[in-house]
């Protein structure tokens, strides 16, 4: 597991996208046993009290369930996991609005440049979803 950080933002919110981003393309399955904070800690180099946080967050936010002193695992509520990804989709989308907005470029012009880069080589089939 690697996170880079910036240290523009708080490390367990980049923690907690790092989570959803992973959630949200697979590479976390619903329902699979999640590092403990203890190790995460470790792994990420960062305070325990940080990793506590960020999964406490996460269990209020449904991304993911903690049973007693059994390890977290991954909600396996795929409403929530769409939810997840469908947010990320509308964050970065956002983003992306704001910027080009900002450069006012024309939407046409936009939507061209937008379907030339989905359609490049290596972007087809990336999707990567249940």
């Amino acid at each position: 597991m690697a996170i880079h950080f910036d240290k523009r933002e708080a490390v367990y919110i980049q923690v907690i996208r790092y989570f959803k981003e992973q959630i949200a393309i697979g590479e976390l399955k619903s329902g699979q046993e999640i590092p403990s904070r203890r190790e995460l800690a470790q792994q990420l180099k960062i305070n325990p009290n940080t990793v506590q946080r960020a999964y406490k967050e996460m269990e209020e936010e449904g991304l993911i369930y903690t049973d007693g002193n059994k390890p977290s695992i991954v909600t396996e509520e795929k409403k929530r996991i769409k939810e997840i990804r469908e947010s990320l989709i509308t964050e970065a989308i956002d983003q992306f609005v704001d910027r080009i907005t900002s450069l006012q470029i024309p939407k046409e012009q936009v939507f061209e440049l937008v379907q030339s880069k989905l359609n490049e080589p290596g972007r087809e089939g990336e999707e990567k979803h249940d």
